[in-house]
Order: structure tokens, then C-alpha cells, then sequence
């Protein structure tokens, strides 16, 4: 590769979001690159073991997300990588989809490859070249030597809207206070005897989130636990959560544990994320002793691995042309624009304290994600994918969820396409073209 590349389409960041947008420009006829700091894809899912996905239904069992993200389930089915959707027994929400991450690495490159995207990892955005609020060329650095790239039309998946961010766009940051929600250290342990959780679980139904599905474990594989409330409480670990959190898979003793917790800091500061990287490894293994100690069918279970970074949930929000808001959410909002929905509701972790708050959208549905929330303002020829895209501090605690961020990616790499192939701004593209490729594509937009 010589230092100066040219394509149609440029997507910065390797997670679900960009794996999808990469995947959808390509289809779409644009030469496509995708650009990724680390050695594999796969983003939150990977890197920081956000698991299972959750999810692609609403709270009445409607599948609201399909195209590319549906497409993966079923090829990961298919190598027996994913049993599919399974109904949630936490009781959160209808379905959530576990996975096997190594599968999804794999198979993310194996999707890219057939679409003709070119591929560029180990690589980091460093600079935007910009003229007359158009990005012109990114610069990213490589292991040998700074690489230039031009595009017609790029696409943010970066997580943190950091290509956003160097073309100048407007963004916000946490919640009235400025506060983002706590990062999480997840990790998975095997040896776990998932039929003595299952016994704790029917015999003290009164220790678990009020929706958990206990009355119905006989009859469903056990996919996720909220609860524990008394043995949590009794321990008096020096964590802000009330209970446990984990979910079972991908092997059959093993499980994901999400209980971690560091609030406080700031996930665009280095040196606070260095903080947090060192405390969330601390927190695994005090976690790891009270499971053995405490929890029924754990007392010979092992932390088996860790997460390559902690997870983050929340960094830029970037400003668009509409900033999606918790109302729309909630009030299952229909947009003439929409170009994904979800049925995930606001789930935002406290940024300063205990608990979680969680609400529900109304009559159990969907909200849509409209255009005008994944394109900037300021900037010309880019497109938003994944927790970055236009929100408020609530409407991002949904849309930051991996299904919807595959959605999402989904509709801004053929909009991104679409804006190539016309020379024209990401805002003046024909929203019906748009839609009509995402429907031709199996997304679910409900026109």
C-alpha cells in the first residue's frame, strides 16, 4: 500500500457499527476501506466482552432488526457459533442472542472479504484534512509510516466520534453534570454448575429481579440471572450495585459476568482510563473470590478471561441535524426519515452512584432512528455509526446497545454510498432511495 490511498468510502473503526457500514457500502457499489486500531473486529463485542446482544426484539417478541445484523446471527448459526435468539430469563427484554466472539472475529473478516472491502488494521485516525466543512483525507498512522486517505464520503464508528470530532462537528458529553455512565471490566468463568444457580434460583424466586423468568426454567435454557439481592448485600463488597449480573454461554459451565464498576472518570482522558483499566482488573479478581464464596454453583468456577479493555458506554454524543431525545424513545416515535428502529429501552447505569434506571417504552414496541440523527452538522460528506450518533444522554442509553449500532451501521455505509455515488452532501441524499436499499437489504423500517 503506497502512502496515499483513494476510495469511495472510508470507515473509521472495526465494531459492530463499522463491520456493518463497511459491509452495506461495499454491496452498494462503493470501493470501500475499513480502518481498526487493534489486530480484529468486532468492537465493544470483542475487545471489552459486551455479551450476549441484546436486542433485536421488542418487549412483545416483534423482530425490529434484521439486514447485515441478522445476516451475521445466521451465518454464526451456521457454524453452530450461536443458538440464535433465546428469550431473556433476567426478564429485561424479550431476546437476547449469545455468541462466540472468536467466531464472530473470523467471520466479520470473512463477510468484508466477500464484499470487497479492503481491510487496514493496526491503524489509528490521527487527523482530518478538511476544506469548506468537506473532509477531504484522513491521516492514520500504521506500525511503519502515516497513510493518507481519500474519500468521497467517510463514515464515524470509532465509538467516540473521534473522526467527528477532528472535522470540527459540535458534541456533547454525559449528562447535566457532564458525568458518563461507569465503565465494566467484564469476564467470564468457567466451572460454573448452572443446575445448582438453577435450584437457588426456583427455591428463593424473592432474591431475583421482579422479571426474572423463574416459572418457566423448566421449560427454558437459563440465558441470564439479575439477583442475588441478600448474598450481594451481605458480602458488603466496596461496589456501587445492588446485586449480581451475568449471563450464561458461550461454553456450558461458563458465563459472562457484568458486575464491574468504575464511575468517575473519563473514558477520553488517557490517564483516566488507564485508572480505570487497572481498577476494573482489581475488581475481577475480588469479584472472582466473593462468587467462589457466596454464590451457589460457582464454588469451583475460575475467572477463564478477561476483557482486552474495559467497556465503555458512553463518550462523544455528536450534534446532528436531530438529536434524537428520551421522550421519542419512550413514546415509541415513528420518523418519515427513519433508517432503523429498536425495541431496547433507556437502561442508563448512574454515572455518580448505585443502580441502574431503566424505562420501558410504551405498549412494549419500537422507536425509530431517524437520518438526521446520523449526520453531523458542520460536516458535509460524513456519516455517524454506533454510540456516537446524535442522542441525548437517555435516548443514548438504547442506542448504544450492539444490535442497534449494527442497524445503524447498516444504513450509514449505504448512505455513505449513496452520497459518493451522487457528489452530494449525506444531508441532501434522497431519504426513499435510502430506504427503499435498506428494505431490499431485509431491514426492518416499518414503511
Amino acid at each position: 500500500m503506497s502512502f496515499e490511498q483513494t476510495y469511495d468510502v472510508a470507515v473509521l473503526g472495526g465494531g459492530p457499527a463499522g463491520i456493518a457500514a463497511a459491509i452495506s457500502a461495499a454491496r452498494s457499489g462503493a470501493k470501500t476501506i475499513l480502518v481498526e486500531r487493534y489486530g480484529f473486529l468486532g468492537g465493544m463485542s470483542t475487545l471489552a466482552l459486551v455479551y450476549p446482544w441484546m436486542t433485536f426484539h421488542t418487549a412483545t417478541g416483534q423482530q425490529v432488526i434484521r439486514g447485515i445484523a441478522q445476516e451475521i446471527v445466521d451465518r454464526l448459526q451456521q457454524v453452530n457459533a450461536s443458538p440464535g435468539h433465546l428469550r431473556d430469563t433476567v426478564g429485561f427484554v424479550h431476546t437476547l442472542t449469545p455468541y462466540d466472539p472468536e467466531r464472530y472475529k473470523l467471520l466479520a473478516f470473512e463477510m468484508l472479504e466477500e464484499a470487497g472491502v479492503e481491510l487496514l488494521l493496526h491503524s489509528v485516525l490521527t487527523d482530518a484534512r478538511m476544506e469548506k466543512g468537506w473532509i477531504q483525507a484522513v491521516t492514520v498512522r500504521s506500525r511503519s509510516s502515516p497513510l493518507t486517505i481519500r474519500a468521497k464520503a467517510f463514515v464515524d464508528a470509532t465509538g467516540d466520534g473521534e473522526l467527528a470530532y477532528l472535522a470540527g462537528a459540535p458534541w456533547e458529553f454525559g449528562n447535566e453534570r457532564s458525568k458518563v455512565q461507569p465503565m465494566t471490566m467484564k469476564f467470564r468463568m468457567k466451572g460454573v454448575q448452572l443446575e445448582a444457580v438453577k435450584r437457588y434460583m426456583q427455591q428463593h424466586p424473592q432474591e431475583f429481579y421482579e422479571k426474572s423468568l423463574i416459572d418457566q426454567l423448566d421449560e427454558l435454557p437459563l440465558t441470564g440471572v439479575s439477583g442475588f439481592f441478600s448474598l450481594w448485600k451481605q458480602a458488603d463488597l466496596p461496589l456501587p450495585r445492588d446485586g449480581v449480573l451475568f449471563f450464561t454461554g458461550p461454553g456450558p459451565d461458563e458465563v459472562l459476568v457484568n458486575v464491574s464498576r468504575v464511575s468517575g472518570l473519563d473514558p477520553l482522558k488517557a490517564e483516566d482510563l488507564s485508572k480505570a483499566e487497572i481498577e476494573g482488573r482489581k475488581q475481577v479478581f475480588m469479584l472472582e473470590s466473593f462468587f467462589r464464596q457466596w454464590i451457589p454453583g460457582f464454588e469451583h468456577a475460575y475467572v477463564s478471561q478477561v476483557g482486552t479493555q474495559i467497556g465503555i458506554r458512553e463518550t462523544r454524543r455528536i450534534i446532528g441535524e436531530y438529536v434524537l431525545n428520551g421522550e421519542d424513545v419512550l413514546s415509541g416515535a415513528r420518523f418519515p426519515d427513519c433508517i432503523a428502529r429498536s425495541g431496547y429501552p433507556i437502561d442508563i447505569h448512574n454515572p455518580e452512584g448505585k443502580g441502574i434506571t431503566a424505562n420501558f417504552i410504551r405498549e412494549g414496541g419500537a422507536y425509530d432512528i431517524p437520518y438526521r440523527s446520523i449526520v453531523p452538522k458542520d460536516v458535509d460528506n460524513l456519516l455517524l455509526a454506533g454510540r456516537c450518533i446524535s442522542t441525548t444522554h437517555e435516548a443514548q442509553a438504547t442506542t448504544r446497545l450492539t444490535p442497534s449500532c449494527m442497524a445503524i451501521g447498516e444504513a450509514a455505509g449505504a448512505a455513505a454510498a449513496i452520497t459518493a455515488q451522487n457528489h452530494t452532501a449525506a444531508r441532501d441524499i434522497n431519504i426513499q432511495q435510502l430506504q427503499q436499499r435498506l428494505i431490499a437489504s431485509g431491514a426492518e423500517l416499518g414503511i
